[in-house]
This record gives structure tokens, C-alpha cells and sequence, in this order.
């Protein structure tokens, strides 16, 4: 089997509302996603999707990804796709670093791996059955009343689990959303409290001091070292997000005993095949994880559900679904949904998620052998 065509499309995913995070000096509208078929000389198809959350949450956005598969897609004409570790060898021979831009790609090619095997993701992820998998909430920053709201209007479509976003230099106001939304949370809910790196440590350390609750804490700082910092004179347990690119960084925040669990994002760390690596080896450390993905529609949510479902449920936390926060939907009625609070991966081969061509409009290019 081997590669012939790559064609790329764009789409602009406008929010139903806009959304702040980090303290609220982030907010965002819409998203610029790429969807991605990869088709084979046998006549099978495999469907991928990259997705950064806009411009500034992290280093990563829309036109990268398409200018990354432009210099890639010559690389990957003619191989195999199912050759999963030589295709990501191929991609980071060819572009070093940028993984964001190298993971619809890899998405597409499981895609047809699961299709050729007649297997979903999650059985070749290594799950017995499509395991259900708690939904998340995104609760955007506002005040201790505006997000409360926001996580009864969540808990009223199923959601038990919260991610209420905080941050800043005003350690009153974050101590006041903490220990309000604590109050208010139902016994049977659960918040994790994602700072989106906007706290310095002595921020952190003086509010997580201060207040009596002690949930998760996701990304207090920018870097790595000051979220090691902080998590060694806090006793809260720390999650860690954005300053984790790499299968190193994930070492690194071991050994550095900078956490308690991850967020585990395909389209941050490269694919799904990277993907997969990272949540073995938080499996193996005893971490818990949060499998979800950047952004973009339910194909990107449903790759990331499956491997989320074919996780440990010991070492499984809930997964975000992106599609909620979306005004489009350019897979409708596909994937992985918010059913009673828990989405469950399709069983079909493969993804189980096939855009509509027509529907996707144009593709901006097509690279063919």
C-alpha cells in the first residue's frame, strides 16, 4: 500500500460565544482548522484533523499547519501508511520540531491502519471494549456568580467534571473563584482549576496557601521548572498542560516530581502515534491524565476519545469535546458525543468519522505522486 494523494482543506470554526482563559488576558472567537485525507493505490482513505486553539494559547497556529504539510506531504508520497513509526521518522526527518503540524497527518494514517485491520482505534490503543469517557466541561474566567452559572448550565448537559479557568496577578479574586466554586460544586462533581500559565510562583504558592480546598491545579506558571517549583511547597495535586511538547518534557516533569498528571493533547505532542507513547509512559509513572485534544471539530475530540476509552480507568480523567463550543459543525452527527455525561468512540474501523468532501468546500491543496 502506498501514499498517492494528500489533499488539504481549511475552515474557519467560529465559538458560539467568545471565550477568555488565562486570567482573561486570552480570548478567542473562532477557530482556523485543517482537515486532511491521505488516500492509498488500494482505494482506502484515512481522514485527519489539526486544530491549534487560535494564535496565542500556545506556539502553533492555523496557516502552520497547512505550510508544515506542504513541506511534508512530498516526503510521504509513495510510503506505506500503516508504517506508523516510519512515517513519524519520515515527518521529523524532514521538519524537525513543529508537532502540531505533523499530526493530522499521523491521525489520517491510523485512520487507514484501523481500516485495514478492521479495527477501531481504541482496540488497536489496546482497550477490550469502547469504554465510556466522562465529558469536561470548559468553564471560561468570569466572576465567582458568572462561572458558578456557567458550571450549572454544564452540570444540566450531563458534565461532572469542571475545568473553571482562572489566573492572574489579583490573588484576591482568584482566591475568591476558588473557594466559591468549591462551595457551590455539587458533592458528586469534580473541578480542576487551569491557570493556563498565568500566575508567577509566588502568586501560586500565596494563593494555593491560602485557600482550604484542595483540588487540582493545572499549569500555575509558564515553565516547567516554576510549576516544579510550586508544586513542592503546595499540596495540591498538579496538573500539567502547555509546557509539555515532547516525549522529553514528559521525562523531565518525572523526574522533576513537577506533577501529579498530565493533559495528554495529539495535536500538541505530534499524533496520535506520540500520543500513545506519552500516556503508556504515564501509565507506567502513575499518573492520571486528562486525553482530549487543541480544538477543532468531533473528529479531533473522537481520535482523542479513543484513546482516552483504551486508557486504564485508574489512570483515566475526563476528556474535553472541543465541537461543544463550536456555532459549526462539520461532521454532523459523527463521532464522539456528549450522551448523558460520557462520549463513547465509535466502533466502526478506524476513526468511525468521515467529513463530507463536498461539504468541506474546495481543498486549498492537493499534493499527488
Amino acid at each position: 500500500m502506498k501514499i498517492t494523494r494528500i489533499s488539504v482543506w481549511q475552515m474557519d470554526l467560529p465559538l458560539s460565544k467568545p471565550y477568555w482563559l488565562s486570567g482573561g488576558r486570552l480570548k478567542f472567537e473562532s477557530l482556523d482548522t485543517t482537515f486532511v485525507r491521505i488516500d492509498t493505490d488500494e482505494g482506502i482513505s484515512g481522514w485527519g484533523e489539526g486544530c491549534p486553539w487560535g494564535t496565542t494559547y500556545l506556539p502553533a497556529h492555523g496557516p502552520g499547519v497547512r505550510a508544515g504539510i506542504e513541506t511534508l506531504a512530498p516526503a510521504l508520497l509513495g510510503r506505506d501508511p500503516r508504517s506508523l513509526r516510519a512515517i513519524n521518522d519520515v515527518m521529523d526527518l524532514q521538519l524537525p520540531g513543529h508537532p502540531y503540524a505533523k499530526s493530522a497527518l499521523d491521525i489520517a494514517c491510523w485512520d487507514i491502519l484501523g481500516k485495514c485491520s478492521r479495527l477501531p482505534l481504541w482496540q488497536l490503543f489496546g482497550g477490550e471494549r469502547p469504554e465510556p469517557v466522562a465529558v469536561n466541561s470548559s468553564i471560561a474566567t468570569g466572576t465567582p456568580d458568572e462561572m458558578i452559572a456557567l458550571i450549572r448550565e454544564a452540570s444540566a448537559k450531563g458534565y461532572r467534571t469542571h475545568s473553571a479557568k482562572i489566573g492572574g496577578t489579583n490573588v484576591a479574586a482568584d482566591i475568591a473563584r476558588i473557594e466559591a466554586i468549591s462551595a457551590a460544586l455539587p458533592a458528586d462533581e469534580k473541578v480542576t482549576f487551569d491557570v493556563n500559565r498565568a500566575w508567577t510562583p509566588g502568586v501560586a504558592v500565596q494563593v494555593l496557601n491560602s485557600v482550604a480546598v484542595r483540588d487540582w491545579i493545572e499549569q500555575p506558571c509558564e515553565t516547567l521548572e516554576q510549576c516544579a517549583h510550586v508544586a513542592a511547597r503546595v499540596n495540591n495535586p498538579i496538573m500539567l498542560d502547555e509546557c509539555l511538547h515532547t516525549f522529553g518534557d514528559h521525562l523531565d516533569a518525572w523526574s522533576k516530581r513537577a506533577c501529579e498528571g498530565v493533559k495528554v493533547k495529539p495535536n500538541r505532542v505530534g499524533g496520535l502515534t506520540k500520543a500513545l507513547q506519552i500516556r503508556d509512559f504515564g501509565v507506567s509513572v502513575g499518573w492520571q491524565m486528562h486525553i482530549e485534544d487543541l480544538g477543532g471539530s468531533a473528529l479531533a475530540d473522537t481520535a482523542a476519545v479513543h484513546l482516552a476509552s483504551a486508557t486504564p480507568a485508574a489512570n483515566r480523567l475526563a476528556s474535553w469535546l472541543c465541537h461543544y463550543h463550536l456555532a459549526v459543525d462539520p461532521v454532523p452527527g459523527q463521532g464522539a458525543r456528549n450522551i448523558g455525561g460520557v462520549a463513547t468512540p465509535p466502533s466502526e474501523p478506524g476513526l468511525g468519522v468521515t467529513p463530507d468532501p463536498d461539504a468541506l468546500g474546495k481543498p486549498v491543496a492537493v499534493h499527488e505522486a
